[in-house]
């Protein structure tokens, strides 16, 4: 059955373009959501990052992996619509938790968030991926962009460090470079977004964000799901996030203990 807040033709969008917009997935947390990202700031995880060179304006935080420390987050995981919907949209009967990540932007920053497959930097291989990028505030000018079928490319974007545009592996020739999808005239996407609304995106879509030039700050927090044919997958390096000590081998699925399912529909 497909979920109220989705249409048939979002799903047939998604699973076609890699990307699809969810209006008001959120929208009864966008207060929960905030008060979690005002703890997250002032508590700052393991993982936490200050993505401006000493020379550029405003500032571009971003934390991830801290949704069983904060309880905001929690409560958003387990009570939100997320799970079900993402069901619908990866066609997936198993949907299991990989990880949450919050992004502000104040205003005054002008630098990007830069063009990037989520996928490369995981131990997470599969088909059944999707992840969740919703704003607290308003947005027009600094919202998400994702390129249209990017997730079927053949072969895999080149992971990078963002504050020192360093690649992530070894191996480069394993991977395309990063493209310039407004020079190369790839079809992008994005759109004007109220508080609460989501951006859902397969994990080997590219996408990136543009600065905050606006006079209001651009909080958003994102959550990372799989399906049922995610799998463990080793890597030439450490990933993002690195998940230390997991145990896990090539071909598992995701070790429910630090992943949580979070539906299942075959035992229900």
């Amino acid at each position: 059955m497909t979920h109220p807040l989705l249409k048939h033709s979002d799903i047939t969008a998604y699973q076609r373009d890699g990307v699809v917009l969810i209006r008001g997935l959120f929208a009864p947390f966008v207060e929960t959501l905030r008060a979690g990202v005002a703890r997250n700031m002032a508590e700052p995880g393991l993982y936490a990052a200050e993505n401006l060179k000493k020379d550029e304006q405003g500032r571009f935080f971003d934390d991830y992996c801290n949704w069983t420390r904060i309880p905001e987050f929690k409560e958003v995981v387990y009570a939100s619509e997320a799970a079900a919907v993402a069901a619908n949209l990866m066609g997936s009967s198993r949907v299991q938790m990989f990880h949450d990540h919050v992004l502000v932007k104040e205003p005054g920053t002008s630098k990007p968030t830069p063009w990037h497959q989520d996928g490369p930097y995981y131990f997470v291989e599969g088909r059944q991926t999707v992840s969740f990028w919703s704003p607290l505030d308003p947005v027009e000018d600094a919202s998400l962009r994702c390129v249209v079928g990017s997730q079927r490319w053949k072969k895999p974007v080149l992971p990078t460090r963002w504050l020192a545009e360093t690649s992530f592996y070894p191996d480069e020739d394993a991977y395309q470079p990063v493209p310039d999808p407004d020079v190369e005239g790839m079809d992008v996407r994005e759109w004007q977004m109220e508080p609460g609304d989501a951006v859902a995106f397969n994990f080997m879509t590219l996408h990136g964000a543009r600065g905050n030039q606006t006079a209001n700050r651009r909080r958003a927090f994102s959550l990372r799901l799989v399906g049922d044919d995610a799998r463990y997958v080793s890597r030439p390096g450490p990933t993002s996030p690195p998940f230390p000590g997991h145990n896990m081998k090539d071909g598992e699925r995701l070790r429910e203990d630090w992943f949580p399912v979070l539906l299942d529909r075959e035992i229900a």
